[in-house]
């Protein structure tokens, strides 16, 4: 089981007391986001799909991330993470869509965009889709990639509870 199930667990519930399903859209974590709410037995009444889009041409093809959303912000950006959730929404059956979009590091990371460097995007059906930015320690790969998928729990069952 994944150390985020009880998080998992209460984004499933609250899903399923709104009568919706949800999708995942993640870069950094790779499908962990997606992994942690499918390890849970009957998640299937509620997870519709994750998209994967480890690549721009992923984000592009697969979400719908404009060509030049990411020349001029880039993948990891506010931007982005707006459209990766957006697409995600608009690609699925979900009433909810979280995305991910960070540097892990080792490698990667700028005097602009460090490692641990996270934004988050979240979009809900009849709602503007919102976004916010998490600045993790660089602890290593594993822990910034275990912090994002807490966040991206912690933030979906927030804004679960606020609609």
């Amino acid at each position: 089981m994944s150390p985020h199930e009880d998080l998992a667990r209460q984004v499933l519930a609250a899903c399923q007391t709104r009568g919706i399903m949800l999708a995942t859209a993640e870069s950094c974590t790779g499908g962990m986001i997606a992994a942690a709410l499918t390890d849970i037995p009957g998640s299937s009444s509620v997870v519709d799909r994750g998209f994967v889009t480890y690549s721009n041409e992923a984000k592009q093809e697969m979400l719908g991330v404009a060509h030049s959303t990411l020349e001029a912000h880039g993948a990891v950006s506010r931007e982005t993470a707006l459209e990766m959730a957006a697409g995600a929404l608009a690609r699925s059956r979900a009433g909810v869509a979280m995305a991910v979009t960070g540097v892990a590091g080792p490698g990667g990371g700028t005097a602009e965009k460090p490692v641990g460097l996270v934004w988050f995007g979240v979009a809900a059906q009849g709602q503007e889709p919102e976004a916010e930015c998490r600045q993790f320690d660089d602890l290593g790969r594993d822990y910034i990639r275990q912090e994002t998928v807490r966040t991206a729990l912690e933030l979906m069952l927030a804004r679960l509870k606020a609609r």
